[in-house]
């Protein structure tokens, strides 16, 4: 069954086309805050813990070259991981969650770059994700 477009329905839309106020082209915008962007997103699952933190490290350096202020990791809260299966491991905690910003703060040449790191998110056990906040770059 098609619906009928009725007489108003047309009227506004030949109304809208001959305005001569054009509506923002969007996708423009967003290509110009990509490269103008502050902030950036890691998304560590299915990362191996030394992988993980491999790659972390190299992020944020690249970040920190390119003048990014904020970086969230994304780890998970760990409810889907195979901890269960490991007596070693703890069923209640994520692994990534709470390694990775330890391992960040153990590197002395990692923490020179960084302002902080908000561990309030990384104590929330509801939250599946950690920020870092990046010093200015200085040439």
């Amino acid at each position: 069954m098609k619906k009928k477009i009725s007489d108003k329905d047309k009227k506004d839309w030949q109304d809208f086309i001959n305005k001569s106020e054009k509506l923002e082209d969007k996708d423009k915008k967003s290509n110009l805050e990509t490269n103008n962007m502050e902030e950036k997103t890691l998304d560590l699952h299915g990362c191996s813990l030394e992988k993980a933190n491999h790659i972390a490290e190299e992020f944020i350096k690249t970040c920190f070259s390119k003048k990014i202020k904020k970086i969230t990791f994304i780890t998970g809260k760990g409810t889907r991981s195979k901890n269960k299966d490991n007596p070693y491991q703890s069923d209640t905690l994520s692994i990534l969650k709470y390694s990775v910003p330890e391992y960040i703060k153990s590197k002395s040449d990692l923490m020179k770059l960084i302002q902080s790191i908000n561990d309030d998110s990384i104590n929330n056990s509801n939250k599946g994700s950690f920020e870092l906040y990046l010093k200015k770059f200085k040439e």
